[in-house]
């Protein structure tokens, strides 16, 4: 297994030395862990897709326009 090490402000520490009990090297794999799985499931279902980068940012602003004017914020 290989390691890592990962620096974390000092108030965060305090914070995680209150709760001790947490194995906090295990919660950090499991995120790790959900991110790259996320990730690869993105990988497969973007795999295929024959959408730019560029027609993608298109569609979110489409998207984000269309869900500022139903919340009225436009």
């Amino acid at each position: 297994m290989g390691d890592i090490t990962l620096s974390i402000p000092g108030e965060l520490q305090k914070k995680m030395k209150k709760h001790s009990e947490i194995r906090w090297s295990k919660v950090i794999r499991k995120t790790i862990q959900k991110r790259i799985e996320d990730l690869e499931l993105l990988d497969s279902l973007t795999a295929r897709s024959e959408l730019t980068q560029e027609d993608s940012l298109e569609i979110s602003k489409k998207i984000d326009a269309s869900v500022d004017k139903k919340l009225g914020l436009v």
